[in-house]
């Protein structure tokens, strides 16, 4: 595939985020002076960026072309696909977003909690077609883990560009909201110039089970416990789910209360766009629940995935002021652990037995299914579009790799796709694809409300695993020599005393050999000990402690 970088009224895709990982996504489709963004996502920080809350696209490229920028398009609700919207909005107030009702919800609640002006906030449908300068989005309604959510059909002057954004097919949705394979299909009759195929269940074989197959579970559950009080941790923002345990609380005679600030919000949201129904005395607050006998109740909460502050390690650790965890308690865990975070599920798993609660989860019982389609589904998608071109999204390398071979075995020409990372750009046309120069993109760490840059992550990344050494040292600006020894401070490493010594006899020699007709020059000072200590404590421990020197003048 030839790079070029010819006519800028071409049209080109780049991809800011969501390639070669799973979260953080953010795509741009560009034809001549008009760009259109599809999500603006985040991703937790795994563990080698310590004191960072999220991890979000690099706007820079956005920032340079803010003038072209004609709006938002959204495909749903979760956080790997609007958790950096706020941010974008911050520097990009003006911008146009679109989106379904509850996503446009949970993007304005979002924007209140960091006191944001608010952008204009387009809700659309499920058939919907949207014009946008030069582009023509086409909002089609597909089955996932949250309601309200789409792929898109954008027609451009070069053709359709089909984003099948998360999706998978359920024929039994519990919403009705039915993935509309009929309307995918004479989109691939009319013609896909590109598509651009989600990936995220691509080494799974088969089809997704369906949403319904949980409730049957959580239902036989109930059903066989009636003494037992039932607290179920799932993901607030899968609506379904929750509609189905409130249905089944309400036939069994249940009264249903929410725990979790994610879960009291969301559901509250749901309820006021009639998504989430319940009858009049099926709700009951949460520091109400002691009134109900343990028989007639369901809790339903928030930590799944044993994240630190959430309700269900509250109630593990016995912090949670209304909920008591004991022998009368039946928890079911309706989640699978993410990759990564399988240690932290599990310390709550064990924190509530320990507490006297019988525990239902995953491995045990079929208490989750995925919101993403598998392999099966991806054939079927990719058959009804028969796509000229085909750029694989939504998972990291691998899942791209197989993604592109099955959609080559399906008769998209090898040449024809491609496997795109972060900061590729391409321009799409009748002959293929084209690489052009790559955009500015990548990751900014957020701490805070604030950015983190790579410098003071590697430093903090250092401290975490070698720890830091501190040298107070004292001199005498007018004599221009050191007065008494460096003080040494260690945090998170050990030091012998005998390497201690040699520590502040390199610090007293370098003071030693500084000219001493001139003001001592403090940068040059601190670099010299910092560089000089490093290398002793190196050849000594084989240990890289950060060395942090710190010059009193007296």
């Amino acid at each position: 595939m030839a790079r070029t970088n010819k006519n800028k009224s071409k049209l080109k895709v780049a991809f800011l985020g969501g390639v070669g990982e799973i979260g953080k996504n953010m795509t741009a489709l560009e034809y001549g002076d008009n760009i259109l963004l599809i999500d603006c996502g985040c991703v937790f920080p795994s563990l080698d960026a310590p004191g960072v809350d999220l991890v979000i696209p690099d706007m820079a490229y956005i920032a340079e072309n803010i003038e072209r920028i004609r709006g938002l398009v959204i495909t749903h609700g979760h956080e790997d696909h609007i958790g950096a919207v706020p941010f974008l909005v911050e520097d990009f107030p003006h911008i146009r977003i679109y989106g379904s009702n509850l996503t446009l919800a949970l993007v304005k609640h979002k924007l209140k909690e960091r006191n944001l002006s608010m952008p204009k906030l387009v809700a659309v449908k499920g058939g919907d077609r949207v014009k946008i300068d030069c582009f023509e989005v086409e909002f089609i309604s597909v089955t996932h883990s949250i309601s309200g959510a789409f792929a898109l059909a954008v027609r451009t002057p070069e053709g359709i560009v089909f984003h099948t954004g998360d999706y998978k097919i359920d024929y039994t949705p519990i919403d009705g909201e039915k993935i509309d394979l009929s309307r995918i299909a004479q989109i691939g009759d009319e013609g896909v110039r590109l598509m651009l195929g989600e990936s995220t269940n691509i080494e799974k074989p088969g089809s997704t089970i369906s949403e319904r197959k949980v409730g049957e579970t959580i239902e036989r559950i109930l059903v066989a416990n009636p003494q037992k009080r039932i607290i179920i941790a799932t993901f607030a923002s899968n609506v379904n789910r929750i509609q189905q345990i409130v249905y089944n609380c309400e036939r069994l005679g249940r009264r249903v209360a929410f725990n979790g600030r994610s879960m009291k919000t969301i559901s509250e949201m749901a309820r006021k766009l009639n998504i989430l129904r319940a009858q009049p005395n099926t709700l009951v607050d949460i520091e109400d629940i002691s009134k109900i006998e343990s028989g007639k109740l369901c809790i339903i909460t928030t930590g799944s995935q044993g994240e630190p502050m959430s309700a269900l390690t509250r109630m593990a650790n016995g912090e949670d002021k209304a909920v008591v965890i004991g022998d009368r308690d039946l928890i079911i865990i309706s989640s699978q652990p993410i990759p990564g975070n399988e240690k932290p599920v599990y310390n709550v798993i064990n924190n509530l037995c320990r507490r006297g609660a019988q525990v239902m989860y995953g491995s045990l019982e079929q208490l989750h299914v995925s919101g993403h389609a598998c392999r099966d589904e991806i054939k079927l998608m990719t058959t009804l579009l028969k796509p000229q071109c085909f750029i694989p999204v939504h998972g990291e390398y691998r899942h791209l790799q197989q993604n592109r071979e099955l959609a080559i075995e399906l008769g998209v020409k090898p040449e024809f796709t491609m496997i795109p990372e972060i900061g590729t750009c391409v321009s799409v046309d009748k002959k293929g694809l084209h690489r052009q120069d790559n955009v500015s993109a990548g990751n900014i760490y957020v701490d805070g409300l604030g950015g983190v840059d790579n410098l003071i992550l590697r430093d903090r990344t250092q401290m975490s695993r070698e720890g830091i050494v501190v040298l107070l040292v004292s001199y005498d600006v007018h004599e221009r020599e050191l007065v008494g020894d460096a003080e040494v401070i260690l945090r998170g490493v050990a030091i012998e005393e005998d390497c201690i010594r040699s520590i502040r006899d390199v610090v007293r020699s370098i003071f030693e050999s500084a000219d001493k007709q001139r003001d001592p020059d403090r940068a040059a000072l601190k670099s010299a000990i910092r560089k000089r200590v490093s290398r002793l404590i190196t050849n000594k421990l084989k240990q890289h402690p950060m060395v942090l020197p710190i010059l009193i003048e007296l």
